[in-house]
């Protein structure tokens, strides 16, 4: 009998055979009891690929482990990949790979392009990553004023919100412009569990309005009008009905931005005659002053950028309905601003009035 022959002894025949036969242990496992048991039995190379589906170095292989090691030998486990240390010249190394621009061309790494690089795992540069808080795949973008007066305008309507004269009604106002009356031209269908919410790709624009808005910083309570334009005259209009919510002595500042409408002759007209009223302008390129711009970008989320409107009135009609129900539960914003030292003294922070 040939040395190379697989020759079983009993309890290795019942071990098999129950292996062979089982219906829950691995099915690699299972493969590797019936090619031995075959064999052992004589069965050829050739048969043992037809009726296994394998291959002739597949059988070789198992075949002298088995008869080098016996039932040891049919077993898988590995020791596994040894842990790579991350020494602080290495963990140097990755933050200083991952401040440079890959040499492939591409804007940014991943961390199986970096490890491949750098000659680590990949999962050690996510946990360097994760621990210097970098994320190479996040973009922000960011605009930076450009008036020569942004610390004294900032500090002064930062005074509003943290200190604002007494007895005076602050206002933050605003205009969304062209908002479109989408309505699609297939049905959406709703959510269902394991699914999304589908709206169909194909839409019809039924027309555009501007949306004004004056968010009351006491009470955080908005007053909105819609309008066909957003003309310098629409403007003074709404102005008058945000001057009509509060008592006739009262003093009023209003915080808005560098719109060529906010500035026309008419408005300059309009404050001449309203005495009690005050402008505050934010910085060129400074709107994330503005609260209101806080308030435009909640209405975006919850009622524009998903909504279906039939037509232009069906969407203001939609848009005073969400103003109304938000202002009935209103709050007011409370503004941190996190580090005055920061371009803008703390004794800077204080309202100006009358």
């Amino acid at each position: 009998m040939s040395i190379d022959c697989v020759v079983l002894g009993a309890d290795q025949q019942l071990e098999l055979s129950r292996i062979a036969q089982s219906r829950s242990l691995p099915a690699g496992y299972v493969f590797r009891a019936r090619l031995i048991l075959m064999l052992a039995e004589g069965a050829s190379f050739s048969t043992i690929k037809q009726r296994l589906g394998t291959t002739a170095p597949t059988i070789s292989r198992w075949k002298q482990r088995f008869l080098a090691s016996g039932m040891d030998g049919l077993d898988t486990s590995h020791p596994g990949q040894s842990a790579s240390v991350l020494t602080a010249k290495l963990r140097a190394r990755i933050l200083s790979a991952t401040r440079k621009k890959p040499k492939d061309g591409s804007t940014h790494w991943s961390c199986r392009k970096l490890a491949a690089a750098v000659g680590v795992s990949k999962d050690a540069v996510h946990r360097v990553w994760k621990e210097a808080g970098l994320k190479p795949h996040r973009l922000e973008l960011y605009m930076a004023s450009d008036d020569p007066d942004f610390e004294a305008k900032a500090a002064d309507i930062i005074g509003l919100y943290l200190n604002p004269p007494q007895h005076a009604a602050v206002f933050c106002v605003d205009e969304k412009t062209a908002i479109q009356a989408l309505d699609r031209l297939d049905p959406v269908l709703p959510l269902s569990p394991g699914r999304a919410e589908r709206h169909g790709f194909e839409y019809y624009r039924h027309g555009t309005l501007s949306l004004y808005a004056a968010l009351d910083t006491a009470t955080g309570r908005v007053h909105g009008k819609t309008a066909a334009r957003h003309t310098s005259r629409d403007f003074v209009v709404f102005l008058k009905e945000v001057v009509a919510l509060c008592p006739p002595d009262q003093q009023i500042h209003i915080i808005l931005d560098n719109l060529s409408a906010h500035k026309t002759a008419l408005v300059r007209e309009f404050l001449e005659q309203n005495p009690r009223i005050r402008f505050h302008f934010t910085p060129t390129y400074s709107s994330w002053l503005n609260q209101v711009e806080l308030w435009f970008a909640k209405i975006e989320r919850e009622v524009i950028a998903r909504g279906v409107f039939t037509s232009v009135p069906d969407l203001a009609r939609k848009l005073r309905r969400y103003i109304n129900a938000y202002s009935a539960n209103a709050q007011p914003i409370y503004w941190k601003y996190s580090d005055p030292s920061h371009r803008i003294r703390s004794n800077e922070l204080s309202a100006t009035g009358h």
